[in-house]
């Protein structure tokens, strides 16, 4: 179950590292459905199937919804983007540390992922310019907000992963506007 586990949160990683690093629709909503298996896999082995599900369900909702709107293609590193894989290798660095050494109990993976997908989802979100990888991140980081619970150790069952799926899926169904060209 550890390797599982290990191998949900780089999943979650890197489908984190897509959303930061690509432009089309079809990379962030890849990203998305990443993310959203790898955080189900880790809500399941912290939290429970119900938790999955949500979880899942809501990443690969979203993922779904945003493949349909957005700029067409994968767009994955356009020129100018070193400045985001760096990113992507100093949140995963700097994640790994607080998980490994700093912070003392179980659930090192899960630490990890919610991390390293907070930094870089706020990173993103900073940084973007188009409305729908705006969103897209958002909605990335409320499924990691819904896994945060579990780290905290709150004992609310799984009503924060169902409310983080909703509000992932439900994210990808608000009316956009067009990027502007300026």
């Amino acid at each position: 179950m550890t390797v599982a586990v290990t191998a949900a949160a780089f999943v979650t990683w890197l489908g984190a590292s897509l959303i930061v690093l690509a432009d089309g629709r079809r990379g962030v909503s890849l990203g998305l459905a990443l993310v959203g298996i790898g955080l189900g896999f880790l809500a399941w082995s912290s939290a429970g199937i119900t938790a999955a599900i949500a979880i899942a369900a809501g990443g690969l909702i979203g993922a779904v919804v945003r493949d349909r709107s957005g700029p067409a293609g994968w767009q994955v590193m356009p020129a100018g983007s070193t400045p985001r894989l760096i990113l992507c290798i100093a949140a995963a660095l700097l994640a790994l540390w607080v998980a490994a050494s700093v912070t003392t109990g179980d659930g090192r993976s899960l630490r990890f992922a919610v991390l390293s997908l907070a930094v870089q989802m706020g990173a993103r979100i900073l940084t973007a310019r188009d409305p729908a990888v705006i969103v897209t991140a958002a909605a990335a980081l409320a499924l990691a907000v819904g896994e945060a619970g579990v780290i905290a150790g709150s004992a609310s069952g799984p009503a924060p992963q169902i409310a983080a799926g909703l509000v992932a899926a439900g994210a990808m169904f608000v009316r956009l506007p067009a990027p502007s060209a300026a």
